[in-house]
């Protein structure tokens, strides 16, 4: 392992750590329960990803593997995150339509 190699993993790794502690940041906030997983969700995400790519950078040998942890964590995280994110939205619910209301 080289100096450049090992200095891109050490980053790398190091960043999904901090993104995997910055997303815990939402589950104080006031919101609903739906909307702090899904803050939580993304950053696991984007965390979970730099990790594996630290990992790949560490032991390029092993890239079939790590290729497709990687694919796999970006699509199902990414659709539980979209989920989560349209469940948190408030609603309105619509009124009949051509209805007025009584004077």
């Amino acid at each position: 392992m080289t100096l450049l190699s090992g200095l891109l993993c050490g980053l790398l790794l190091s960043s999904g750590l901090v993104f995997w502690l910055m997303g815990t940041w939402p589950l104080l906030g006031r919101s609903s329960y739906l909307a702090k997983l899904h803050g939580l969700s993304v950053a696991d995400t984007l965390g979970s990803a730099l990790i594996v790519l630290g990992l790949l950078v560490l032991q390029p040998a092993e890239w079939p593997v790590l290729s497709l942890a990687l694919f796999s964590l970006v699509i199902w995280n990414t659709l539980f995150g979209y989920v989560l994110g349209f469940c948190s939205r408030s609603r309105t619910l619509p009124g009949p339509v051509g209805l007025e209301p009584a004077p």
